[in-house]
């Protein structure tokens, strides 16, 4: 019997997520035993990086692809910042969340590392050079937008909700599996004036949600919807069945986890479990870093490769062969791989190449973003003129738990966990509040009684949670600064503070990359050989950093306000991941496409060409339900293993779909 060799691309989430279910995942029957890998096969892990995954496995930066924790001076006992993705939805049966984020924090051990990661509910705004806070919008006092009907006196949230009512209703779509529907069904259900360039019955898929916002809300209401949310990929034109409950994600107030030890850890302990196991197993594992996919082909039945070095990437290294290939990459490496694959002379199957692989390839639409970090021996913000409102109140499980142990009346916390408002939302139960007086106001409002001296401490106490992270948005191009302060492992240690000073994405990333180099230093390296992403967080230039505290000193202090009142950082970097090879830091949907389709197709590509069946596998959250986010990666790997290769699923859920179908 021929051992297997199975070859993975890309050691970020899909790729550390598909070999370890490789190797502890269970086969649904004979089939699937035939395709488990068992003592003497292979599993390869190649990537173009070097992650320090571990004492023996030494890397430049920490792992995790486009997630990136970056620690005080390296040293992971220090306050971190992430410098890509950085959160995750804990799952609930009732409220939804990342199923399989949650699952994998669970089986490696980290959920005792997880900790709330909330935003607040009144984020601070500087939008047209006039400082504010969301819940000082008002008729009486708009923010400087001249918008017809009254909506500059509106929160910026409600043009989502107005373009979104258009095609939906409170009862549908509701559910994971209702939206996947929606995706390729969904119509706009109002009756349009016939000035509307979209009417009733037009499909949503086949409208730009840029295009959408415009022809409903006008030039002002969209640009302050634009502005005033912090994203600007969450308003360019990509597919609006998509981007009506994707944009449901980032509303204020919401709720989020991540870990102690930096998201990056959860990748760690991934390379960790896969080397156990594989040790165990018998399987012979073995991780290339420095090493990328240059091209590939399928020549009878038998995945046909090439490599090339990351100090020659462009250039063939080594052919190989293997049984099964996962592209476990975004939608630009892939092409890479097309590209040069397109121009080697070859005898076999080129799956890359076929129109209708690039056509699905091309419903990804790339979102070039760009993070900058700064750390400081002090969180001057919390004294600024315009101080972020970070606290942070809710009543969740423990709480209840802790006011259930302190006697409270079991008639309180039933009422406090189940009541709800008109609209449907929770009146108490895991509502972020901001202040003292809020919680205490719709604590009582939901039991019914004043609260005495004794239950208000016992209230404030129980329901504390360490300060949100704002954030605070601009139309000014750092967009979004992230609180992380001080979140050391090691607190006997000197206090330092870490802020996300911009978080931005598409036409603002030009603007940073511009200062990179500072004002005295010429270009060195062409755009299409900067690898920084893989290499990790770079040094900013002093004109980054001082265009940085010339931003923040407005948002905190007023227009005008003098750079020298942000000190001086003790360490800035940034990572730019408009570069290769990812040249996107999260992808979305295009418009006129059946998503669903693209999701169950380019999986496995060959199933787009008549006759042809290649192991050769597309995983990532780039053609994901869950784009943007680590679970978009596992759903899309876990359903690959289901489906072609007989596994069983991590949890059996019928109403978690992993993609559209």
């Amino acid at each position: 019997m021929t051992n297997k060799t199975y070859s993975i691309f890309g050691a970020g989430a899909a790729g550390l997520y598909t070999a370890w279910r490789l190797l502890n995942g269970k086969p649904k029957n004979a089939k699937g035993k035939a395709k488990q890998l068992t003592a003497g096969d292979t599993l390869e892990l190649y990537d173009w990086g070097k992650y320090d995954f571990s004492k023996k496995h030494p890397g430049t930066r920490e792992p995790g692809a486009r997630v990136c924790t970056w620690h005080y001076q390296d040293n992971k006992e220090k306050s971190y910042l992430e410098l890509g993705g950085m959160r995750y939805a804990e799952y609930d049966k009732k409220t939804g969340g990342h199923l399989l984020v949650t699952t994998v924090i669970k089986q490696l051990g980290l959920d005792n590392y997880s900790r709330i990661f909330n935003e607040s509910n009144d984020q601070l705004l500087f939008l047209r050079n006039r400082n504010m806070f969301l819940t000082e919008i008002s008729p009486g006092d708009p923010a400087p937008y001249n918008i017809s009907g009254g909506g500059a006196g509106q929160s910026p949230y409600e043009g989502f909700s107005i373009v979104q009512n258009l095609a939906t209703t409170s009862q549908y779509p509701s559910t994971r599996k209702e939206w996947c529907d929606f995706n390729n069904t969904g119509k706009i259900i109002e009756a349009q004036p016939e000035s509307s360039v979209f009417q009733k019955g037009d499909k949503a898929k086949d409208i730009g949600y840029w295009n959408l916002m415009y022809d409903q809300l006008g030039p002002e209401g969209y640009q302050y919807t634009a502005d005033a949310n912090g994203y600007s990929s969450n308003v360019i034109n990509w597919n609006s069945a998509v981007a009506f409950n994707s944009n449901n994600e980032f509303a204020p107030g919401n709720q989020y986890k991540t870990l102690t030890l930096g998201y990056s850890a959860m990748f760690t302990a991934l390379f960790a479990a896969i080397e156990e196991l594989a040790k165990e197993k018998g399987i012979n594992f073995r991780y290339y870093p420095d090493t990328r996919l240059h091209s590939v082909l399928d020549k009878k039945g038998m995945v046909h490769f090439k490599t090339g070095t990351r100090k020659n990437p462009w250039q063939p290294s080594a052919e190989k062969t293997c049984d099964a290939a996962w592209l476990a990459m975004p939608r630009n490496a892939i092409e890479l791989v097309a590209e040069a694959t397109r121009y080697q002379p070859n005898d076999g199957l080129d799956v890359l190449n076929d129109q209708r692989v690039k056509l699905y390839l091309e419903a990804a639409v790339m979102q070039p973003s760009y993070k900058i970090g700064l750390f400081f021996n002090e969180p001057w913000w919390k004294t600024a003129t315009y101080s972020p409102r970070l606290t942070s109140l809710t009543v969740n499980d423990d709480a209840l738990k802790g006011l259930a142990d302190l006697k409270w009346p079991a008639a309180y916390l039933k009422k406090m966990k189940t009541t709800k408002k008109q609209d449907g939302t929770f009146l108490v139960y895991n509502v972020v509040f901001d202040s003292a007086d809020a919680i205490v106001a719709a604590v009582e409002q939901c039991v019914g009684a004043r609260l005495d001296a004794r239950q208000l401490g016992e209230l404030l106490t129980t329901t504390k949670q360490l300060d949100s992270i704002g954030p605070a948005f601009t139309d000014t191009p750092i967009r979004m600064a992230v609180y992380f302060g001080d979140n050391a492992l090691n607190q006997s240690s000197e206090k330092v503070y870490g802020m996300l000073a911009s978080y931005d994405d598409e036409y603002f990333t030009t603007f940073w990359r511009e200062l990179e180099e500072g004002v005295k230093e010429d270009w060195t390296i062409p755009m299409s050989d900067d690898l920084q992403p893989l290499i990790g967080p770079r040094k900013a230039s002093p004109a980054m950093v001082k265009m940085l505290r010339k931003q923040l000193a407005e948002m905190h202090f007023g227009p005008g306000s003098d750079p020298a009142l942000v000190p001086e950082p003790l360490e800035a970097r940034y990572m730019d991941w408009s570069l290769p090879p990812f040249n996107a830091g999260y992808h979305a949907w295009a418009a006129h496409y059946d998503i669903c389709d693209v999701m169950q197709k380019i999986r496995k590509p060959s199933q787009l060409i008549k006759g042809a069946d290649a192991n050769i596998f597309i995983v990532g959250e780039a053609y994901s339900n869950d784009q943007a986010w680590v679970e978009g990666a596992y759903c899309t790997s876990e359903s690959v293993l289901n489906e072609f290769f007989d596994i069983e699923p991590i949890v059996d859920n019928p109403d978690y779909p992993f993609i559209c179908s």
